[in-house]
């Protein structure tokens, strides 16, 4: 049976072969960029990636890759994500979505409601996903002390706490530099973090430690690392200065801060946040193996 195409149509046609054309090309370079990681990995790190990092790689395509390096989780990302990151068998080792960001968070009261709120409608899916954390944030200083940041802070994570211990999961404040990325961020350093771990009284509640901010806020990492182990649930990677890769272009021996996260006997996961200078994946796949101790 003979079927009159219209000049429409056959563009249509013809551009839908050209963008397939070019997502399996674009998939395959991303592959190839992967390859060869994960028969290499040691077993003692549980590997994991921000997405932010990598916005310009499709999400698909930066979970093939991340599956073939050996990576378990794409991190930083919202439940919308789950479904693609379950169809590839990774899972978000940090879940991002928080309101108000890292500016506008729990040391002004104002916020709590939203964001417990957030907590109470995101975290029975976090569970049901299988998942383990939810990143939060202290929110900027905008004058206030530290005591009472602490205070307010504490105030509103009580009320997250039994939210969490319910569904098993847990709430994560992120550690981050007040000098160059986040000024006047409050929770930018370690002992104000791990105070407000004691007021709020629950294991369900920790820190996120980012090596890249606190090499710059306040160095001795290793040292901190072991002092603090206990109240730290998840590491962050990024070159210093400039929050690029991870390699000898930057100050810090990340081998070495490894052997002493896996010492501490920390089984939850490392991400790489830095911002690759070259061929993305490429940097990725040098962050991971560096890291592999």
């Amino acid at each position: 049976m003979k079927t009159k195409i219209s000049r429409r149509s056959a563009f249509r046609a013809l551009a839908g072969t050209a963008v397939l054309a070019s997502s399996a090309k674009l998939s395959s370079h991303w592959l190839s960029a992967a390859e060869g990681v994960k028969a290499e990995l040691k077993g003692n790190v549980n590997h994991s990636v921000c997405r932010w990092c990598y916005n310009k790689i499709p999400l698909e395509d930066l979970c093939k890759a991340s599956k073939e390096m050996g990576l378990q989780s794409v991190e930083l990302v919202t439940t919308n994500d789950f479904p693609t990151l379950k169809k590839h068998g990774l899972i978000c080792a940090m879940v991002s979505g928080v309101p108000g960001g890292i500016e506008n968070g729990l040391n002004q009261t104002a916020n709590h409601d939203r964001i417990v709120e957030f907590f109470e409608r995101t975290a029975p899916i976090v569970a049901e996903a299988g998942f383990s954390n939810i990143i939060c944030f202290s929110g900027n200083r905008r004058g206030m002390s530290d005591e009472q940041g602490l205070e307010n802070c504490a105030i509103g994570l009580k009320r997250i706490a039994p939210i969490v211990e319910k569904h098993k999961v847990n709430a994560v404040m992120e550690l981050l530099n007040s000098k160059v990325n986040h000024r006047d961020y409050m929770c930018d350093r370690t002992p104000w973090g791990v105070e407000l771990c004691k007021r709020v009284g629950s294991e369900r509640f920790k820190l996120l430690y980012d090596i890249y901010h606190m090499q710059i806020m306040e160095g001795d990492v290793i040292a901190t690392i072991k002092k603090y182990h206990p109240y730290l649930a998840h590491y962050h990677t990024g070159g210093v200065p400039g929050r690029n890769e991870i390699d000898e272009t930057q100050e810090l021996y990340y081998p070495a801060i490894m052997r002493a996260i896996v010492a501490t006997g920390f089984k939850g996961h490392v991400a790489q946040e830095f911002i690759p200078k070259r061929d993305p994946l490429t940097s990725l796949k040098q962050g991971v193996m560096i890291c592999d101790v």
